[in-house]
């Protein structure tokens, strides 16, 4: 264990940001904390930077003004613009220990074309898929077509979370499919379109942290993405999650390993991509079989919000181990108690919402872990600034019990528009509150 404090820079300013910063906090190696931007939660844990993620010279000086050791990246946007190429790039800070994948690495999330490419180099179950752009549009016209129903369509760059349409009629696919390349819904990351059959299954996440060589798994979790109750209505960018999920077991996760995990971070060092930090797998369980859906080059949100507080390990003695190749060195104690999160959202979410709306009675909760995602400070009040505002952790002996612990403390918080889903974690027989 290094004896140094550690100062530590985390950039993003939601739900996962603020509870990757109650962990690091939690360690006795974290010396001074700082979010850019932050949010009203981080509060607690760190002091807030009025930066944003994507202002690489605002981030420099904010390293080299508070001695930064460790630069931990929280969403995706800045691995894929080269925030690791930047930092390691620059005589001043490549010093730093960077959380987070070359810009190159960052692929497996910022271009679908690529993971698919790569899942085919290295033999990773995943759909069956073909990638088109205007260049061979008709090509892709006719493809949809004959394809069996339903039928995905993935812009192939980042979207904030909305640029895969689920199909269920061919004219829905063909008009999905123009707005994407012909009308550039998404801009740039809709010039390519991956089209990709439909898996049916139950889904889950999983989440390694390698230091490029060697790797350790966190706790898996399984997140709810629809707004509403029964997974119905549009999606979201998560409405709670749970952890551990109950069928990834051990014969289960065996092949999760050896199929999925290993393959990954093998290929990424045969092919000498630069890769420190964490690969979340978006799984699928298929009779009983894993397929990848998709790869993200940073943990998940509200999935964090459940891995963070069943991770017993010290998060930093972590980031130190991996920095040196060590990680091999590490066994990760998972929490025996499960962990339950709701997501609180704002009237309207995912469509038009309203903000600035105060909110009372988080002083009134007990029991569990607020995580703040879309707030702010306005006077002495703090208000909702986001589409997902709050999260609401809370351990048990199981997940039922840790869910209804979760509900009952949502009930105590009140903005105007407030809503959440009753159902969380509804295939494993929880409450109903």
């Amino acid at each position: 264990m290094s004896s140094k404090k550690q100062n530590i820079l985390l950039l993003g300013g939601g739900g996962r940001e603020c509870a990757i910063a109650w962990k690091l906090k939690n360690s006795e190696q974290c010396g001074n904390l700082y979010l850019s931007p932050g949010n009203a939660g981080t509060r607690e844990h760190g002091t807030n930077l009025p930066i944003s993620v994507g202002d690489f010279a605002g981030i420099k000086s904010a390293c080299l003004e508070h001695s930064i050791d460790i630069l931990f990246v929280g969403p995706e946007d800045p691995l894929v613009a080269g925030i690791w190429d930047f930092v390691k790039g620059d005589e001043a800070l490549k010093h730093i220990i960077v959380v987070g994948p070359s810009k190159e690495g960052a692929q497996l999330e910022g271009s679908k074309a690529f993971s698919k490419k790569f899942m085919e180099r290295h033999n990773i179950p995943t759909a069956a898929y073909r990638e088109f752009t205007a260049d061979n549009y008709a090509e892709g016209e006719e493809y949809i077509k004959k394809h069996s129903l339903p039928v995905v369509l993935k812009a192939d760059g980042l979207a904030a979370g909305k640029g895969v349409v689920i199909a269920e009629s061919t004219g829905e696919a063909i008009e999905a499919y123009r707005a994407m390349i012909q009308d550039r819904q998404f801009g740039d990351a809709s010039s390519k379109v991956v089209i990709e059959q439909f898996l049916t299954g139950i889904e889950l996440s999983v989440f390694a942290f390698t230091d490029g060589s060697n790797y350790v798994l966190l706790p898996e979790a399984k997140d709810y993405k629809r707004i509403g109750e029964g997974d119905t209505g549009l999606n979201t960018g998560g409405m709670g999650a749970i952890s551990p999920v109950p069928f990834a077991d051990k014969t289960f996760m065996g092949k999760v390993i050896s199929r999925i995990v290993e393959p990954t971070i093998n290929g990424l060092k045969a092919e000498k991509i630069t890769y420190q930090g964490f690969i979340f797998f978006g799984l699928i369980k298929v009779n009983g079989e894993p397929y990848v859906i998709e790869y993200n080059c940073r943990m998940g949100d509200p999935e964090t919000e459940v891995v963070m507080p069943r991770l017993v390990n010290d998060l930093v003695d972590m980031i130190l181990k991996m920095q040196e190749g060590k990680l091999n060195e590490v066994t990760v104690q998972h929490s025996k108690q499960a962990a339950g999160t709701v997501m609180l959202v704002s009237g309207g979410y995912p469509g038009d919402y309203a903000k600035g709306k105060v909110m009372t009675g988080m002083d009134k909760t007990s029991g569990s872990l607020l995580f703040h995602a879309g707030t702010a400070v306005k006077g002495d009040d703090v208000v909702t600034s986001g589409g997902r505002v709050l999260a609401v952790t809370s351990y048990g002996d199981n997940i039922k019990s840790a869910l209804a612990k979760s509900y009952e403390n949502a009930a105590l918080i009140n903005y105007e528009g407030v809503y959440y889903r009753k159902d969380i974690g509804w295939e494993f027989e929880t409450p109903n509150p």
